[in-house]
């Protein structure tokens, strides 16, 4: 029989294809399938493990991070092995650039996609937290809209740029452009902008009442992109620019937790001073036996132009107006049912005007005497003011 010869494995790794040979392509589909090996084990078995960790976590951060992972796409895995593959073979430069380019598009794509559940996720915890406002909701739906345009445009520049592209004069002309829009609508700019600030910082939401300047009072119905609706005690609904509120003083009186009082009041200067010093024991016994209320203090303070002055100070452990009005209507009756029955008046206003007549100068030497003319009208009489 003829000998038979083998061929040697030397000989066929050595083999060139398409200007590379065998044993190279050999090394590039194995360093292909490795990336997608460890691709797929990673997705399937890390990522289950971390759906199970922040099912028992009560943190945004590890949630956001399994739907960032989720959002891998298959096609990206292979295009990353490919091009982790290509190192291991020598092509033409053409086909190198052309590899280059394919995997930072693709790469800037992923990024995108990976970056906009990062900021879907961050823009979701805060429309969930308003979810009954729809001012506030459509305010970030429109924030995060400009937020994934923004995301998207910086990724484009970014690729244009490391494919060769010259974005010189782009950004210029952007910049350029910008400019110009914003001065054109700096107000409507300054106000969505304020209303992002109103979001985020949360001076006031929907339901709260609050005073504005010291001026303006009422309760907060709507908080848009450009102006705060604000429904007033008397009814009518009072619109705010968004820039307007953040430069100007509001107060908040829904975020108040306690209500203080103060009050005044006088009672007559006849008083002796063993019922002045009375009401103001009275006064304490009364406010320390009251429910829901705190007494700071109740002291007789000054002596007034016609009364002998009382100030009272205590708090109310309820911001409800209602609640403090009750609180006070019932302390006044108190207190009226206390002085009359020791009849101690309470003071008003008086003033007392008294007139004195000037004895006219005797006559001089040759002079005769003359009588004053009489006074026509009525007297000098009192006069109270009330």
């Amino acid at each position: 029989m003829p000998a038979t010869t083998e061929m040697p494995w030397s000989f066929v790794l050595e083999q060139k294809l398409l200007g590379n040979s065998v044993s190279a392509w050999l090394i590039a589909l194995g360093i292909v399938l490795a990336f997608v090996l460890a691709a797929r084990v990673g997705r399937t078995h890390l990522g289950a493990r971390l759906k199970r960790w922040a099912a028992r976590t009560s943190t945004g951060a590890d949630d956001t991070l399994v739907q960032v992972l989720s959002r891998t796409r298959a096609w990206f895995v292979l295009l990353a092995s490919l091009f982790g593959g290509s190192h291991a073979l020598e092509f033409a430069p053409r086909v190198e650039r052309m590899l280059e380019i394919l995997f930072t598009v693709g790469f800037a794509i992923q990024v995108g996609l990976w970056l906009s559940v990062a900021l879907d996720a961050f823009f979701e915890r805060y429309r969930r937290r308003n979810q009954t406002d729809t001012g506030v909701v459509t305010a970030i739906t429109a924030m995060g809209f400009a937020a994934r345009a923004l995301l998207w445009s910086l990724l484009l520049l970014l690729a244009l740029d490391n494919l060769g592209v010259d974005i010189t004069a782009m950004v210029a002309g952007l910049g350029i452009g910008g400019i110009a829009v914003a001065l054109a609508v700096q107000n409507i700019l300054g106000d969505l902008f304020a209303s992002v600030s109103i979001i985020v910082d949360r001076p006031f939401v929907v339901g709260d009442f609050i005073i504005v300047d010291d001026d303006y009072m009422g309760t907060v119905e709507h908080v848009g992109l450009k102006t705060t609706h604000v429904r007033s005690l008397g009814g009518e609904q009072i619109v705010f620019a968004n820039n307007d509120l953040l430069k100007t003083r509001v107060r908040n009186y829904k975020r108040m937790y306690e209500r203080r009082i103060v009050f005044t009041f006088g009672i007559d200067y006849a008083t002796p001073p063993d019922d002045v010093q009375w009401v103001a024991e009275f006064l304490r016994e009364q406010i320390s036996k009251m429910e829901n209320v705190r007494l700071e203090r109740a002291h007789f303070f000054k002596f007034g132009e016609s009364s002998l002055d009382y100030e009272v100070a205590y708090w109310v452990k309820s911001p409800d107006y209602g609640v403090y009005m009750d609180i006070q209507q019932n302390l006044n009756l108190r207190l009226m049912q206390a002085l009359a029955a020791r009849k101690i008046p309470f003071a008003y206003p008086t003033r007392t005007i008294k007139i004195e007549t000037a004895t006219p100068a005797p006559p001089s030497a040759g002079e005769p005497e003359v009588s004053p003319a009489p006074i026509k009208g009525p007297g000098p009489r009192l006069v109270r003011d009330h």
